[in-house]
């Protein structure tokens, strides 16, 4: 994790030592979350490779928009060339589901029920196309960078051992944590109230996944587990220019 932090931060730290003090900029922004939850659904037969919402859509009764959640976090940008930004970014997502087994039911026909819970963290690093002048009101924008995303999943609630056969039900707390390295594209526009203050609205796509361990490492030699974190986030906030 500390390598992680320290190398996408090292690059924007010697830049924004190197910029002007006019030529920085700090974002606030919160908006949502839309994971894309790749091929849930489609049946096993029928998929690329394994994820861990392919598991959920099929265990659970859950889709993908289920786990479409608030998104925010902050900015810190610097000019490097015309038109040109870079920026690093903190950004946070976490969504609970409430569920139940799609298939089975206890003996008196009640439910199962069990609560799901994603949590991400990306931080990263952006380069901006900025092609407007500092007078323009009007500033749209597009990029793209990397990312290191920290999340975790948990699992809690009551569950069936399927390694009993009697499918006994029992209560338990599932949790896999780590980091996924992905990349992402962005686009937005600013629009400034006055020279230094914008209103802000911003559409990002994240690609990255990760092989899961913990209690989510798979059971059989060579099945890899995998999370699938990416997925859009649309954003309005603030920039503020100094």
């Amino acid at each position: 994790m500390r390598r992680a932090i320290l190398s996408l931060a090292l690059p924007v730290l010697l830049v924004a030592g190197a910029s002007r003090a006019d030529a920085s900029g700090f974002d606030a922004r919160i908006g949502g979350f839309f994971p894309r939850a790749r091929d849930c659904g489609v049946p096993s037969d029928q998929r690329a490779d394994y994820t861990l919402f392919q598991d959920v859509c099929e265990l659970y009764l859950v889709s993908e928009t289920d786990f479409d959640g608030v998104f925010g976090g902050a900015e810190y940008s610097a000019v490097v060339a015309p038109y040109v930004e870079v920026g690093i970014h903190l950004d946070g997502y976490s969504r609970t589901v409430d569920s139940s087994y799609r298939d089975y039911v206890r003996p008196d026909d009640s439910e199962i029920l069990q609560s799901l819970k994603l949590t991400s963290v990306p931080l990263g690093v952006t380069v901006r196309l900025v092609p407007t002048s500092k007078s323009a009101r009007f500033a749209p924008y597009v990029g793209g960078g990397v990312d290191a995303v920290f999340y975790t999943y948990e699992e809690f609630g009551d569950f069936i051992d399927f390694f009993d056969p009697g499918l006994a039900v029992v209560p338990d707390h599932f949790r896999t944590d780590g980091v996924a390295f992905g990349v992402h594209a962005v686009g937005g526009l600013r629009v400034y109230l006055n020279r230094d203050f914008a209103i802000t609205g911003e559409g990002r796509y994240l690609w990255a996944g990760h092989d899961m361990g913990d209690d989510f490492a798979p059971n059989e030699p060579g099945l890899v587990n995998r999370i699938d974190l990416s997925g859009w986030a649309f954003t309005v906030g603030v920039h503020v220019r100094f």
